[in-house]
């Protein structure tokens, strides 16, 4: 992913949300509106998980050291995971609450054009967030469907902001249409069912998000066409014949470590060996740029220890053609 890019749609998203926050919560001060005030809420949580990604990024481009041999990418992702606690718990924990006091406790709103004028402008700020975060984001998702793209994203900064920005449109219709009834009936309580909507709809999105950082955080392997253009690179078929076995792992989103065994002519020499190793390595980086990280074991392919099952440390001459 462009960092460049990730950073763009953050910076949008955070322009667009402080303002709508101060809106929301002048709105509410003039009207009362409980979906007014889990808005604000909301808007204002959406602000500190935005500075959290921009604290991540800036973070993750720390030099390796010692103590952490494999640099600092993850701290990416471990920023955006803190940002899915933060919209569970802060945006719709709290929502949920206030929707509960409201239907329980339910009163006319006041100054109804001020929650209405709001969550226009409101509803016209988060589109133009979102549209950024689309745009950008189209550059790298290719023919991928928008699921696709969300789950297989390696960093995780731009699908955090279209989910962010795709949850705060549809809460900002949820807490126009519980406004709107609430203004329609004279009865408080619809305005206290939209803001129960809006609070499950940011609980859905947090758990989407934490299963998604969850996984990148454990170590997730190349994509599929990554991986294909690694198994391409590595074999020459003179100096490297087989790719016997490999696996990949993301360090960060910009960042792969390859581990690979590779098979060599049984004739080659200590010298053929090397030179096969790094002229691989070289062909590796210029197909896959972001493998900074390549391990590559030398041995020679044994059609029976392949044949006797798919476990490379079973097997230390096979299986084929490779894993990931």
């Amino acid at each position: 992913m462009s960092a460049s890019g990730g950073t763009k749609a953050i910076v949008a998203a955070l322009g667009a949300n402080l303002a709508i926050a101060a809106a929301k919560f002048v709105a509410f001060a003039f009207s009362g509106s409980s979906s007014m005030l889990a808005e604000g809420v909301h808007s204002l949580a959406d602000s500190g998980n935005q500075a959290l990604l921009l604290v991540g990024g800036k973070k993750a481009k720390r030099a390796a050291t010692p103590e952490h041999p494999f640099g600092y990418g993850r701290e990416r992702y471990i920023y955006a995971f803190l940002v899915s606690i933060v919209l569970f718990s802060v945006g719709g924990m709290f929502a949920l609450y206030e929707g509960y006091e409201k239907i329980k406790h339910p009163h006319e709103i006041k100054d109804w054009y001020w929650p209405i004028g709001v969550l226009v402008f409101a509803i016209i700020a988060e589109a133009f967030s979102f549209r950024t975060a689309i745009q950008e984001s189209n550059t790298l998702r290719g023919r991928q469907s928008w699921t696709q793209f969300v789950r297989r994203a390696k960093a995780p900064e731009l699908p955090v902001v279209l989910l962010e920005d795709l949850g705060a449109l549809v809460g900002l219709v949820l807490a126009l249409a519980g406004v709107s009834l609430a203004l329609a009936t004279g009865d408080g309580v619809w305005d206290g069912i939209g803001t129960l909507c809006i609070g499950a709809l940011l609980i859905l999105i947090a758990l989407v998000l934490a299963a998604e950082t969850k996984s990148l955080l454990l170590g997730e392997a190349a994509g599929p066409d990554t991986a294909e253009r690694i198994s391409e690179a590595v074999v020459d078929g003179s100096t490297v014949t087989r790719l016997i076995h490999m696996r990949t792992q993301h360090l960060g989103p910009e960042e792969l470590l390859v581990a690979a065994k590779i098979a060599v002519p049984g004739d080659s020499t200590a010298a053929d060996v090397t030179a096969a190793i790094n002229a691989a390595e070289v062909r590796i980086r210029e197909a896959v740029p972001i493998a900074r990280v390549i391990y590559l074991e030398p041995d020679l392919y044994d059609e029976a220890a392949a044949a006797a099952g798919p476990d490379p440390a079973k097997t230390p001459g096979g299986p084929g053609p490779e894993a990931h």
